[in-house]
């Protein structure tokens, strides 16, 4: 650990570092998926979820940020590569020969729950090391899954 002045102790840093480096892998991956998604999609609602995978990447992107930026702000090293990323996520692969729209808000709706359940644990994990800032930077980014997992599943619902 990089010294710091915040007063959690650092044992309480380190472990949160390794869960939140857990959660960067992940975010990484599902945003690479999202390209994916984003880049290859062809059928009847093209724009529509070519421009949904393109949110769904951005708002990624943006908990990425917030995830290296926790960990260092504790004194931790985030680890961002793709080797890094590829090393550490424990989202299944993302099917690199999807180009109907449906199979890939599937493909994408699965690793958005997946991520989803693995972000919530570490919420009760932070918790329990009374780390309340990273229970509280995760907790958003539980919430703002939930939203796009919605704005996923929607279009796998009939009517």
């Amino acid at each position: 650990m990089h010294p710091t002045r915040n007063n959690l102790p650092t044992r309480t840093r380190a472990r949160v570092e390794k869960l939140l480096n857990e959660r960067l892998a992940e975010a990484l991956d599902l945003g690479a998926a999202a390209k994916q998604a984003h880049w290859n999609v062809k059928g009847t609602h093209f724009i529509a979820l070519h421009e949904l995978f393109d949110k769904v990447h951005g708002a990624i992107e943006e908990h990425v940020d917030a995830l290296a930026e926790r960990i260092t702000a504790l004194g931790g090293q985030a680890l961002g590569t793709v080797q890094a990323a590829a090393r550490g996520s424990s989202l299944k692969a993302y099917p690199e020969a999807l180009s109907d729209g449906l199979e890939h808000v599937a493909a994408l709706s699965d690793r958005v729950a997946a991520f989803g359940a693995q972000v919530r644990k570490s919420i009760g994990k932070a918790g329990d090391l009374h780390d309340e800032g990273t229970a509280d930077l995760l907790t958003g980014i539980s919430r703002d899954l939930d939203n796009y997992l919605w704005f996923l599943e929607a279009h796998l619902q009939r009517g």
